[in-house]
């Protein structure tokens, strides 16, 4: 077999593992969302159905119309929305100047720094829910939505500083210096010169916490109280009961909660691609 053969086939060998992949990665995706559109005849079968045969609006217009617990679908959404995007504000901004402290100066106690943020990390998130409990109480946050923003940052930035610092110290200091040469503040070239370079990192943090904050049960059923302050993610277990799970109406609400997810990545992405070349300078 001549080289050029065998690079088609490795390359097309390639190409059908990522299709592999890609479709293993998207069925449950593909199953959720037509679940949600099908019978409870077709749910509870026992027969392979890949897409609804007797289309239906029932279960997305009854979780829409009757609500969960007493509260329509879109207090929920709410919920989380505050929770995530406030998450993602609040701890981009420290994420980003903790790690721009951490690449560019040198302190004592730098590296235990990072390496607590690395063994905080690998703390499972229900060995912490006591202890913040009662610091959240303390506070008086309790049955808050800011004491869930207070604790999903803290969860978050720890990830969100040792990413963005890998981020910060490629760009080159030589930039900054030349910035400084020409007159620009430290404000200045922060703003206008690293922060452009490092938007790429500071989207990929985002994405993460906001996905984070947004899939959190555990903090949101401990930490409220009221019915009112649920998140999406709280709001769908009242659909598993003891008398059985209501499954079409978990496709239908699962469905909706991950429409603002993908709203927001697609948001995000451009601003990814633009920080790209945004702070490109001219030779």
């Amino acid at each position: 077999m001549n080289p050029l053969a065998r690079k088609r086939l490795a390359r097309g060998a390639l190409n059908t593992a990522g299709v592999l992949v890609f479709l293993f990665a998207v069925f449950p995706v593909y199953w959720m969302i037509s679940t949600s559109f099908k019978a409870n005849d077709q749910i509870f079968t026992t027969d392979f159905i890949p897409f609804p045969t007797h289309f239906t609006l029932d279960h997305v217009d009854r979780v829409l119309t009757e609500g969960v617990a007493g509260n329509p679908i879109w207090v929920y959404m709410r919920n989380s929305a505050i929770v995530a995007l406030g998450t993602v504000l609040v701890g981009s901004a420290f994420a980003l100047l903790a790690a721009t402290a951490v690449a560019r100066f040198r302190f004592r106690g730098r590296t235990a720094f990072l390496i607590t943020l690395l063994v905080v990390q690998m703390i499972p998130c229900e060995a912490l829910v006591i202890p913040l409990f009662l610091n959240v109480k303390r506070l008086g946050l309790y049955d808050n939505l800011l004491g869930l923003i207070v604790i999903q940052v803290g969860i978050t930035l720890p990830f969100g500083v040792w990413m963005l610092r890998t981020f910060v110290a490629a760009v080159p200091k030589s930039l900054e210096e030349a910035a400084w040469i020409d007159g620009a503040s430290r404000f200045t070239t922060f703003r206008k010169v690293l922060f452009p370079l490092v938007a790429p990192g500071l989207v990929a943090t985002s994405i993460f916490s906001f996905i984070t904050a947004w899939n959190d049960l555990i903090f949101a059923l401990v930490l409220m109280k009221e019915s009112s302050g649920y998140t999406m993610p709280v709001a769908l277990q009242y659909f598993f009961g003891q008398r059985g799970t209501d499954w079409g109406a978990i496709m239908a609400t699962s469905t909706l909660m991950t429409l603002p997810v993908i709203a927001f990545f697609l948001l995000v992405q451009r601003r990814m691609v633009s920080g790209l070349v945004a702070g490109a300078v001219k030779g």
